[in-house]
């Protein structure tokens, strides 16, 4: 067996961020001093190493010294302490106005998964009646969750939603978690949202591109010079999740349950908010 060392690319402030953020967890649970296989501090490390680099757990497990159980519940204990931390949407809209920004941007994006076998049947379109895989998106063609997120005019990630099985659309799911009536509203103090195509009829205030229907005249002047600005403003969205992707290496398949990927998703939000702090 060969033995050698490693860097995890991370400042060390993170690591005891998220130390102190377990350390808290511990004694909310009455964990004694002594009875844990780890000390939070090392926890943090395991933590970080499988959000950075998606490091296998079998890995991690050996790497520490600990069962494979137990790198698990070791895991899953840091992503709900985690993701307590995550912003809560009417806080973010209310700092964001407080800042003074003109708009946000809304869109969703697919977290892939494995397969899972669970099934649903269609209520709408031609396919309506017809059984289907409920965490499959035929938008994405592949296995995965429906997470929602606001950026910042610049691109920041700023917010993230629960998880949603990947077969429901971007507009179903912002309805379902209440954020068409949290931006309708925001917009009425003067923070408007951006959002793409597929939220067009989610209501005043989230501006999206003029459609070109079946049956109608070609859009005009006027309309084809907004849906240019508007896709130069709100492209800059798609920065926000690419930025939690390309640092959480863990974001980009998650082999985890389907139903922890906005927990997951939420503890990386909070990751890369202490990692900007004094940003945002």
């Amino acid at each position: 067996m060969i033995h050698y060392g490693a860097t995890l690319d991370v400042a060390r402030e993170l690591v005891w961020f998220v130390a102190r953020v377990l350390h808290t967890e511990r004694r909310r649970r009455g964990t004694r001093r002594g009875r844990r296989a780890l000390t939070p501090y090392w926890q943090a490390v395991l933590v970080l190493r499988w959000f950075r680099d998606a490091t296998p757990l079998h890995r991690l497990a050996a790497d520490h010294r600990i069962s494979i159980a137990t790198a698990y519940r070791y895991l899953h204990e840091a992503i709900t302490a985690l993701a307590a931390q995550a912003p809560d949407l009417h806080q973010v809209l209310r700092e964001r106005h407080t800042a003074g920004d003109t708009h946000v941007i809304l869109d969703g994006t697919l977290i892939p998964c494995d397969r899972v076998a669970a099934t649903t049947i269609k209520t709408k379109g031609k396919n309506r009646g017809r059984i289907v895989h409920l965490w499959y998106s035929g938008k994405h063609r592949a296995f995965g969750g429906n997470i929602q997120f606001l950026a910042s005019p610049d691109g920041f990630p700023l917010w993230v939603s629960a998880v949603l099985p990947g077969s429901r659309n971007d507009l179903s799911a912002a309805r379902d978690h209440g954020i068409v009536g949290a931006l309708t509203a925001a917009a009425g103090q003067g923070l408007r949202t951006l959002a793409d195509k597929a939220y067009h009829p989610a209501g005043i205030g989230i501006l999206t591109p003029f459609k070109k229907t079946a049956g109608q005249p070609p859009l005009n002047a006027r309309q084809r010079v907004h849906n240019l600005l508007h896709a130069r403003a709100r492209a800059l969205g798609e920065r926000a999740m690419a930025i939690l992707k390309t640092r959480w290496r863990a974001l980009t398949h998650i082999s985890l349950c389907p139903h922890r990927i906005g927990h997951i998703v939420q503890a990386a939000l909070v990751l890369t908010h202490h990692e900007h702090h004094g940003r945002y």
